[in-house]
């Protein structure tokens, strides 16, 4: 009875909690112009964060991919991080 007790009574199930999409509820469109919201959605090695990790809806995500890359394209965003670069 003892050992029950053991396995059980630290235990606590994690439930991760929902992330609620930024654009959705701010009701804004990714834009490749907003540097510091892209930036929050990349890597620090300069790769695009999934959908999991971020929180966004798909619609927004394939959005956000796009800008991303306009804005890499357009220098305003350096495709690989300063930390990684030889």
């Amino acid at each position: 009875m003892s050992d029950q007790r053991r396995k059980s009574a630290g235990r606590r199930k994690y439930t991760p909690r929902r992330k609620v999409c930024v654009f959705t509820a701010e009701g804004i469109v990714p834009d490749y112009k907003d540097i510091k919201r892209l930036q929050r959605m990349v890597s620090d090695r300069g790769k695009i964060l999934p959908r999991r990790r971020t929180g966004t809806c798909a619609k927004y995500q394939r959005k956000l991919n796009v800008a991303i890359k306009r804005a890499r394209h357009l220098a305003l965003l350096p495709f690989v991080s300063e930390n990684t670069r030889g």
